[in-house]
């Protein structure tokens, strides 16, 4: 039996909305690593990055706006995805590594806070 034209068209219909739906999915999931990284770098940023990171946040803030601008550039929107999650865990690693400057700095004058109470305890043991 062939297919009438109706059980054909029905088919390319099928088809084209699965088509569409797959192509609307991958667009979303390039979104999502971009909103991603976006975020991670503004935790970066926050974090003092800046500071404590300068090199780390300047090429996640550099593979962000490349994600971004092969998001825009219809040949290169496949590589998007892959470019912001590359910028995220860039910006990761210049939040963290902000992070353990801070912690160190903190636990620096911790020591140092220690040492003089230290000092203060032995000069009034001396004294009596």
């Amino acid at each position: 039996m062939n297919p009438s034209f109706a059980q054909l068209r029905r088919t390319l219909y099928v088809m084209a909305c699965a088509f569409a739906l797959s192509g609307a999915a991958q667009a979303q999931d390039g979104a999502l690593e971009l909103m991603q990284a976006r975020q991670a770098v503004d935790k970066a940023t926050q974090a003092d990055a800046d500071q404590y990171a300068p090199d780390l946040i300047a090429v996640a803030r550099q593979g962000l706006e490349q994600a971004q601008a092969a998001a825009s550039d219809r040949r290169e929107r496949k590589n998007a995805p892959a470019m912001a999650v590359r910028a995220t865990a860039d910006a990761d690693l210049a939040r963290a590594r902000s992070e353990e400057a801070t912690a160190t700095a903190q636990l620096q004058l911790r020591r140092n806070e220690v040492t003089q109470l230290e000092r203060q305890l032995a000069d009034g043991e001396g004294r009596r």
